[in-house]
């Protein structure tokens, strides 16, 4: 402490204390000592302690020596504090002046240099006088033939045994304070009306204050943050229950610290061991606040992986939102080069139609040195303050929607993917809100990871269109025969850029009969497509020039495969219908089918019934064995039947063997029996794909209509290419 008189305090002490050197000269004396000597300072400073006060007889131990210079001695050998004896020393009593019998007590301290040299001795004297006559008083009822020495050194053992004690006891206390001081941790006590009693250095540097300025007050008072919470909380619980307590809990500036407390309740009141774990506090949380936005990453990139890419855009901003922002609105920038919002979100629930109209609005006429057209045109985030948005250039009707969302700070992240922008991000929030370079950078990965695959998104879709645009270019209408109607459903497959090996066909022979064809060339790709265009040319070919029948055709097919060198393994089947006008009168009409490999057809009668032929699958493939003799079938078909002829792109699935697939079909196809042929063929691939196949789907249909009867409107106009011959009966 400074500004403290030592020499004041010093002779303030009611005990007397004299302090020497350890040659035994006196160097002071406090007031007390000098009182009871009858002698001034300057009397006694730098003579010996024996000349000045020479030992009595009962200071005297057997041989001669003086118990005080034998106490001196050995203080200074142990450099540790020394009871010494009890010793008979008369005055005069200062009123009356009269001479009375009084006992005192000696006791040596050292005091040591920073060596831990003794560099002084005190001597603290006090008077014994009443325990020692209190003690005579007791002994002398059962006083025994030893007489009075007897007693007096009964009474000197005790003294020096309560001298010990009390020294052990001091020890004790130093050792305790020494231990409380050297914490690293804050240490206080408060007595039972909540005032400070103890606080050790750590509590002082904690607490930001000195004890001097604690002491006596109440913790209330001291700290009146700690009233109405969880601190006041636990702290009164420990006392009602008398039990421990543990919390950690933030103190307001101007501490501005997080604490972790132990408390627990004594007698005398309630202590505290606390420490600063604002450093973990701060550390956890960045490590979370670094998991939730590795977390985020990942979601985002999990659904981009999964998801449609622009699905993924729409629900973008309540995936950001409120993990990096207040709000969030993702622009893209379309294939004409204009930006457009596609969503927003705010974590404000009644804010949600300001931003949305604000995201509406707020591309139109925008300057190009505003930040967002900035950032969109060199690909760098822009980072935008509260001044610098409501500086921003935006229309009359943008500003007074981004004037409703309150005074926000925000950034721009640019989706960027292999050179060029395509989107940004814009993340808006309230001033309030920390700002975290580490938020910004995370914004601006997802940013990047968006626009990658944003990208990947359109070069698959363009893929794709590519690939379904060559492959339909390679599919041509049907005819449209009296009484026969014809429908044909082609559906890539949904996950890929990939051209496939689907394809179907229809067309009249030069008898007038009706073909249709399906096949399925094996593989997915560009030779696959290549492969399937030409075994489509190569069989529609041979059927129209020749005449031949399914079966023929495909044995055709087989041989011109290898004389041709088309290295393919591919799938079909092959049906025509004809009529003899006996057949027509009867009005029947008979299919002719051969199937090399291929899912068998399956026919819908006009009763409701169903039948699959020839089995779950056909002849040996084509492309295998040209020599292979093929097959040929023929089922007579009521009129008003259908007959479907399908890929397995429409039957099979991962999860599923061909005979559960089989049975989805004609289930599906009985229960849309009734139905006109495009609502069949529609109705099948929603109930059997979902519009979302994983294979390539190929679907024909044809329907016999009544030839008894008008064409009816719904199998649409009549076409028939020129070159084929008339029917032989006026009813085809």
């Amino acid at each position: 402490m400074s500004g403290v008189d030592y020499q004041q305090l010093f002779d303030a002490l009611p005990t007397p204390h004299l302090v020497v050197r350890p040659d035994l000269t006196i160097v002071t004396a406090n007031a007390a000592h000098l009182a009871l000597a009858g002698l001034r300072l300057d009397a006694v400073v730098g003579r010996p302690v024996f000349e000045v006060f020479p030992p009595t007889p009962d200071a005297l131990d057997e041989t001669g020596r003086p118990l005080l210079g034998m106490a001196f001695q050995e203080t200074l050998t142990t450099a540790r504090p020394t009871s010494a004896f009890v010793q008979r020393y008369d005055t005069a009593d200062s009123v009356n002046g009269q001479v009375r019998e009084r006992w005192w007590s000696h006791t040596v301290t050292p005091v040591l240099d920073s060596a831990g040299q003794v560099e002084l001795l005190i001597q603290r004297v006090d008077e014994v006088t009443d325990y020692v006559q209190a003690q005579e008083r007791a002994t002398a009822a059962t006083s025994t033939a030893e007489g009075t020495p007897a007693t007096f050194n009964e009474l000197q053992a005790q003294l020096y045994a309560r001298s010990v004690a009390l020294q052990a006891a001091g020890e004790a206390h130093q050792r305790t304070a020494r231990v409380l001081e050297a914490m690293p941790s804050g240490f206080l006590s408060l007595d039972t009306n909540w005032r400070f009693t103890v606080l050790n250095a750590a509590a002082e540097r904690l607490l930001g204050h000195l004890r001097t300025e604690l002491l006596g007050r109440t913790i209330w008072e001291a700290f009146p943050d700690v009233v109405g919470n969880v601190f006041e909380t636990t702290y009164r619980r420990a006392v009602e229950t008398a039990l421990p307590q543990t919390l950690e809990a933030y103190y307001p500036a101007p501490l501005d610290t997080w604490f972790e407390v132990l408390c627990w309740p004594s007698p005398d009141g309630l202590s505290l061991y606390f420490s600063d774990i604002t450093a973990r506090v701060e550390a956890d949380r960045r490590e979370a606040r670094t998991a939730a936005r590795l977390a985020l990453v990942a979601r985002v990139s999990q659904a981009l992986t999964v998801g449609d890419t622009h699905d993924v855009l729409q629900r973008l901003p309540q995936l950001l939102v409120p993990a990096l922002a207040d709000s969030c609105i993702v622009t893209e920038i379309g294939p004409d080069g204009r930006a457009r919002d596609l969503s927003s979100w705010h974590v404000e629930e009644h804010r949600r139609p300001a931003l949305d109209a604000y995201a509406r609005v707020r591309l139109v006429d925008l300057p190009p040195h505003a930040p967002f057209a900035r950032a969109l045109r060199t690909g760098v985030p822009e980072l935008l303050t509260a001044e610098t948005i409501a500086k921003v250039p935006v229309n009359s009707a943008a500003r007074v929607h981004l004037d409703a969302l309150g005074p926000p700070r925000g950034s721009v992240h640019p989706l960027r993917a292999r050179g060029q922008v395509i989107g940004a991000l814009t993340l808006l929030s309230s001033p309030d809100r920390p700002l975290d370079p580490e938020e910004e950078t995370t914004a601006q990965e997802i940013a990047d990871r968006l626009g990658t695959a944003l990208e990947s998104s359109r070069v698959s879709r363009v893929r794709t269109q590519l690939a379904e645009d060559v492959q339909r270019s390679l599919l041509t209408e049907p005819p449209e025969p009296n009484h026969v109607q014809v429908v044909v459903r082609y559906l890539p497959a949904s996950e890929a850029a990939r051209v496939g090996g689907d394809w179907y066909d229809a067309f009249l022979q030069p008898n007038g009969s009706t073909m249709i064809v399906i096949g399925d060339v094996v593989g997915h790709d560009t030779q696959a497509a290549a492969a399937m265009g030409q075994l489509r040319s190569l069989l529609r070919g041979i059927a129209a020039y020749s005449g031949a029948g399914p079966a023929e055709v495909l044995r055709g097919l087989d041989a011109a495969m290898q004389i041709l060198q088309v290295h393919t393994l591919a799938t079909a089947a092959v049906a025509r219908f004809e009529q003899t006008p006996a057949e027509v009168e009867r009005g029947v009409t008979r299919m002719v089918w051969a199937n090399a490999g291929h899912p068998p057809p399956l026919i819908l009668h006009t009763d409701g019934s169903h039948e699959l032929l020839g089995g779950k699958r056909g002849d040996l493939l084509l492309g295998v064995d040209p020599t292979t003799r093929r097959g040929e079938q023929v089922t007579e078909l009521d009129r008003g039947a259908t007959v479907l002829l399908y890929t397995d792109g429409l039957i099979e699935r991962p999860d599923a063997d061909i005979d559960a697939g089989l049975a989805r079909l004609t289930a599906a196809a009985t229960e849309l029996t009734s139905a006109s042929l495009d609502e069949l063929c529609d109705g099948l691939i929603t109930r059997l794909v979902n519009g979302h196949p994983t294979d390539d789907v190929a679907l024909v249909a044809i329907r016999l209509h009544r030839q008894d009867e008008p064409r009816p409107a719904e199998a649409g106009p009549h076409n028939v290419p020129s070159g084929v011959p008339a029917p032989r009966h006026p009813a085809q």
